[in-house]
């Protein structure tokens, strides 16, 4: 009753125009709501490529118990989703550099939905070795709920129990999938020229940029780019891939537009593992920052709950369609996709080209947490630490406070720079500064 009674309470009093269709869905949806959480079980049943399934999810921690920076490789494995016909595992590396997602679609599972969730389990020795122990006739049966993951074998039955969310992973999973977004199909690479092309990588720990290109009917990796390459940062974290070579049909290569981030998509047939990876190995997902521009506008904790109740885990998420049939206003639904990505409750389908909507242990407030530049944007709003030189439609001149000096903070149309050391050094390819998103707070 007491979400309830907050929800009536925002309904009377905020101030919004066009929110009558949230209002709605935040009543409507308590009660489902409550019985999602008294669901301990997601999904019960059989795998129809146990073999194949296995060789994933051992990639999959593979990537999670590998590091390529100076952080040191920890324990902490899959997130994973429950719903709409599918099941999804999804990890990083301990460095955040690497993030790995494992699609078993409708043909690669046979078994019940009983609900949709997600929950979030370390694969530890005894899974790992029955994973490892499964023969291609072997029976495997999979149970997701949301306090555990089990796997049962003919040689074995393992239950893995659910863990605390990593906070690095909690910034990657807000981070990666704005890079998904903003992908494009570079490349689509048969058997034989993707096993040819992984031959090709250097041996050893390589170091600088490379380009994966075209030439004649072959894709080779090269250190010189050309005009239509795909550039990739720290090329050995590509490797994490050599146990699927002969078992994908097809390789799918995404490049991010700016040419910073580069995804590898390994497509089975009755599933799909995507291997993205950031700009460079000394890099991490989770300190990128391009999230923070959309953190600018406070959505109400109470849009983000009744969203939570109406869709399901691993459902494509139509913002469009959302508008127009629970009478939303598209601004304003364009205002809660934004917080909704932002705060990682939707992932990127590069197959679907659409969002697919996440339900994640963790609120909104932890985020905030978790993005200082967000944090001390805000301090600067709270204490008047911007002002305002030129306000135009077109062109915004202000001053902000910065440590013991003063900086400039400019923009028109769609670009924007600051005089801080955090804009000159990256030139707002890793998130804007925190001058910046003051002057955007205030400025609407």
């Amino acid at each position: 009753m007491a979400e309830q009674d907050l929800a009536i309470s925002y309904a009377r009093n905020s101030q919004l125009t066009q929110q009558s269709g949230i209002q709605q869905l935040v009543l409507a949806h308590q009660s489902e709501l409550a019985e999602i959480a008294n669901v301990p079980c997601f999904f019960w049943g059989s795998l129809t490529d146990p073999l194949l399934t296995s060789k994933c999810l051992l990639t999959l921690s593979k990537v999670v118990r590998s590091s390529f920076g100076p952080v040191p490789p920890s324990l902490r494995d899959p997130i994973v989703s429950a719903g709409t016909n599918q099941i999804r595992f999804e990890g990083f590396s301990s460095c955040n550099g690497v993030y790995a997602r494992l699609d078993l679609l409708e043909d690669a599972i046979d078994g019940e939905f009983i609900t949709s969730g997600t929950t979030n389990v370390d694969f530890n020795e005894p899974m790992l070795n029955a994973l490892n122990a499964v023969k291609k006739t072997e029976k495997m049966v999979l149970g997701v709920g949301s306090n555990e993951v089990a796997i049962s074998t003919d040689k074995a039955k393992v239950t893995e129990k659910k863990v605390t969310l990593p906070p690095r992973w909690i910034k990657g999973l807000t981070s990666v999938q704005l890079y998904l977004a903003g992908m494009e199909l570079q490349f689509e690479l048969n058997k034989i020229q993707l096993i040819q092309l992984f031959q090709g990588i250097p041996k050893g720990n390589v170091k600088g940029e490379f380009y994966l290109t075209k030439r004649a009917n072959r894709f080779v990796f090269s250190p010189i780019s050309t005009g239509d390459a795909v550039r990739i940062g720290g090329l050995q974290r590509l490797r994490l891939l050599e146990g699927l070579l002969t078992y994908a049909d097809k390789l799918l290569v995404y490049q991010e537009k700016g040419g910073e981030s580069a995804a590898f998509v390994a497509d089975f047939g009755k599933m799909r593992l995507t291997l993205a990876l950031s700009p460079d190995s000394y890099r991490g997902f989770s300190g990128e920052g391009n999230v923070l521009e959309n953190m600018i506008k406070a959505v109400p904790d109470e849009w983000i709950h009744a969203v939570n109740g109406l869709l399901k885990s691993n459902e494509l998420f139509d913002p469009t369609m959302l508008s127009i049939e629970h009478d939303v206003d598209f601004d304003t639904m364009d205002t809660l996709s934004a917080s909704l990505s932002s705060i990682g409750l939707l992932g990127y389908d590069l197959h679907s080209h659409q969002h697919y909507y996440r339900r994640l242990p963790f609120k909104m407030e932890r985020i905030l947490a978790l993005n200082p530049r967000l944090k001390n944007a805000k301090k600067l709003v709270a204490t008047a630490g911007v002002q305002f030189v030129k306000n135009t439609r077109d062109y915004v001149e202000a001053r902000v406070d910065g440590s013991g000096v003063q900086h400039t903070v400019i923009i028109q149309d769609d670009k924007q720079q600051c005089t801080c050391n955090w804009f000159t050094n990256h030139q707002g390819k890793r998130g804007l500064c925190k001058h910046i998103l003051a002057v955007k707070m205030l400025n609407g």
